[in-house]
């Protein structure tokens, strides 16, 4: 497999504190990566400075096998890297379906005029269909309940059809049915061909669904492999037990 997204010495300093410091590593093509690590361990800050929503004090980013001189989310976006956040980003206000025409690139105007392309209702229709929100396309995503947010934001970074995808706690605050969901959706986007790299608390999750992964202590990588194998790793568990 080839590599997708190489990380060299990214490095992030909040005052005196080093949020992020030498993380260095890789993910493969073709991965459903985990990068997890106990809390304050630098995940999120590490995933906001790769994709462009946080600038790194140090460090290289390479995806697809190209240099990112700045890490922005639009330009990253539109090169086949997107995201999701801990908590879900929607456009309240808009319709479910909306929703998915901007995600797809679907301009302004026709979402002030209310008027939606007969191609990007049928692509989002397809999407929502896939996601099980279709009889909800028509109702604003304000009205959607808490997981329901969680998949429509999935569902929306995947309208612009990313060769890899970042999800920040995709679990986080869901029932175990809505888990399930997610992870089935997961399942089924890798096996189409998506690359995933996933920061997660639910070890149990992690450990059924990705490999390899990637554990962060303090700011930097400490341990990388099978689940098997980090989770037999001394130095894993005294980073999460502190013994």
């Amino acid at each position: 497999m080839s590599v997708m997204l190489q990380i060299d010495g990214l490095a992030k300093r909040f005052g005196g504190v080093k949020a992020v410091d030498s993380c260095s590593f890789e993910v493969e093509e073709g991965t459903i990566t985990a990068l997890i690590g106990p809390n304050g361990s630098g995940k999120t800050t590490a995933f906001n400075m790769i994709t462009g929503y946080l600038k790194a004090d140090e460090g290289r980013l390479d995806f697809r096998g190209e240099t990112v001189s700045r890490p922005r989310p639009a330009p990253l976006y539109r090169r086949g890297l997107s995201r999701t956040f801990q908590q879900a980003r929607i456009f309240p206000e808009l319709t479910v379906e909306e929703n998915l025409v901007v995600a797809r690139g679907g301009s302004w105007t026709t979402m002030f005029q209310r008027r939606v392309s007969r191609k990007d209702h049928e692509r989002a229709m397809r999407m929502l269909e896939e996601f099980g929100l279709s009889d909800l396309a028509g109702l604003r995503a304000a009205d959607l309940s808490y997981g329901q947010r969680k998949l429509l934001e999935f569902a929306s970074v995947l309208m612009s059809e990313p060769k890899l995808v970042l999800l920040d706690e995709p679990t986080a605050g869901v029932n175990p049915v809505m888990i399930d969901t997610m992870e089935r959706h997961i399942r089924e986007r890798h096996a189409a061909g998506t690359t995933f790299l996933i920061v997660e608390h639910d070890m149990q999750f992690v450990m059924r669904l990705c490999d390899p992964v990637i554990v962060l202590d303090r700011g930097a990588p400490i341990a990388m492999g099978t689940p098997s194998e980090i989770q037999s790793d001394p130095k894993v568990l005294e980073a999460y037990l502190g013994s």
